[in-house]
């Protein structure tokens, strides 16, 4: 069947169109979840194109493989909760960069074998048969593609091992940040030295005992790289990892000569690139200190805050923003935690039908991962007009009757631009406190998730309702109703 190689490569090229056309629809809330499933689409058809490869081997076990996977992602994915999704985006996408550091590894294995370090190894790879050597002879790797398949290894072993510890940091399994001195010094020696160690094997210089030293140092350089990272800056390391494992999917790409993995890989590795230097810039970091410095270390001691936390109770903040012309609402991690997003948008609507002029407003890091608010918002039907970002509502908060704050700490708080020795000193935040008055929903008066006091709650224009953030928001559902009834 002369025609079939050309068929399968029309596959992967429309495969690939729905890969970059999907990605551009999710670049808009109003078409994310049609982008969703134009990718999906994709996806399905490049592993269906696949299986139909010439040189294919081990159909089987790739079938098994394929369903086991399918029927756990398709589980985990129903029974996730919504607070919990930035963990399993971070161990999905640790599977991925896994997955492009097995196939660096099996390439490696059948180069060690075809220099006759691996005799026992049998001719079985479903990868790419032909890269393995027959009869001692060296395999069919050029000088280019051995560098790529290193390079995409050491890649996709740190995004995976630094996935991980991510995953457990926002799981509750890991404390929050660890850190000892010299750090820097010793994560870069790690680097350097799987970076020497790959050299070497990209330049033919093959053997087992290098090759498992070469996996050893990139997975404990994933795991040194990501251990120091403090909560605040989880949305950077998840977009940064996402990067990696495109990256490194793409080199593999060009090992197996899959054009699907070449372009599907280099979309999510500009993608990821890209969203990574926004988070960063939202955090006011650069990415060297993405990549090598201690997040959210402070530089001193902070200031003290002078005053007291002043509480409020729901009937009072409902009658303030019952006869106010503008109310802007600020929802943070706690309203995932609350599942409060319904709530919220039914007080919304509330205001709205009183004739209040009702936004949200979205810092770019705000929850565990990217456009996490926008997703709890999209899921409790707030339309999109009514969401803002950071940068264009922080000029209205002068003119704003009451900013309503749930369950946000970090992204609001007045230090990032006052307090130098702060961690977040420098963090572009919403300036909530230049409005006339602030109503802060949070269940008590700990810290947030960066373990930094907030002066935003000391402010004499702020009160706090304390409670959960679910039935606080129900209290003034329920305030809202007396007063128009």
């Amino acid at each position: 069947m002369s025609w079939l190689p050309t068929v399968i490569k029309a596959c992967y090229f429309l495969a690939a169109l729905l890969f970059i056309l999907g990605l551009k629809r999710m670049s808009s809330p109003r078409t994310a979840r049609g982008g969703i499933v134009w990718a999906g689409f994709g996806m399905l058809l490049a592993v269906l194109a696949t299986f139909f490869l010439p040189d294919m081997h081990n159909r089987g076990l790739i079938v098994a493989a394929v369903l086991i996977g399918v029927a756990a992602a398709w589980w985990s994915g129903r029974r996730v909760a919504m607070t919990a999704m930035p963990q399993m985006v971070a161990l999905y996408n640790g599977m991925g960069g896994g997955a492009a550091a097995a196939i660096g590894a099996v390439e490696l294995i059948g180069y060690a074998r075809g220099l006759g370090l691996l005799q026992a190894v049998p001719d079985t790879s479903p990868l790419r048969p032909e890269a393995w050597a027959v009869n001692g002879l060296p395999p069919a790797l050029s000088p280019t593609e051995l560098a790529l398949g290193v390079l995409g290894a050491l890649i996709g072993a740190v995004s995976f091992s630094g996935s991980l510890i991510a995953f457990a940091k926002l799981q509750g399994w890991l404390d929050k940040r660890f850190v000892f001195p010299g750090q820097r010094a010793v994560n870069l020696l790690l680097l350097a030295a799987a970076v020497v160690v790959g050299i070497l094997l990209a330049t033919g210089h093959v053997s087992v005992p290098l090759i498992a030293l070469f996996f050893a140092l990139a997975l404990l350089f994933g795991l040194m790289m990501t251990l120091p990272i403090g909560g605040a800056d989880m949305p950077v390391v998840i977009s940064l990892y996402n990067a990696f494992t495109g990256l490194a999917v793409a080199f593999e790409g060009f090992v197996l000569g899959n054009e699907a993995m070449i372009i599907a890989g280099t979309v999510v590795g500009a993608a990821g690139t890209l969203l990574t230097q926004l988070m960063a810039k939202a955090m006011n970091r650069s990415i060297g200190n993405v990549l090598f410095g201690s997040f959210g270390a402070g530089g001193g001691e902070a200031q003290a805050i002078e005053g007291a936390q002043k509480p409020i109770d729901a009937s009072d903040a409902a009658v303030m923003m019952a006869y106010a012309e503008r109310v802007v609402i600020v929802p943070g991690y706690g309203l995932a935690v609350a599942q409060a997003q319904h709530k919220v948008w039914e007080f919304a609507q509330l205001l709205i039908k009183r004739g209040v002029k009702v936004k949200f407003a979205i810092h770019p890091v705000a929850g565990r991962m990217p456009g996490h608010m926008n997703v709890l918002l999209a899921e409790a039907g707030v339309p999109y007009d009514l969401i803002a970002d950071m940068d264009d509502i922080n000029p209205e908060f002068p003119a704003t009757d009451v900013a309503l704050v749930i369950g946000a700490n970090d992204v609001v708080n007045p230090l990032a631009k006052t307090d130098p020795a702060s961690p977040i000193y420098g963090m572009p935040i919403l300036d909530v406190g230049n409005a006339k008055h602030v109503i802060v929903i949070k269940r008590g008066k700990g810290t947030g998730f960066a373990g930094i006091e907030n002066a935003l709650f000391y402010a004499d224009n702020t009160r706090m309702l304390y409670g959960d953030g679910q039935a606080a928001v129900g209290e003034l559902v329920a305030s809202l109703k007396e007063i128009d009834a």
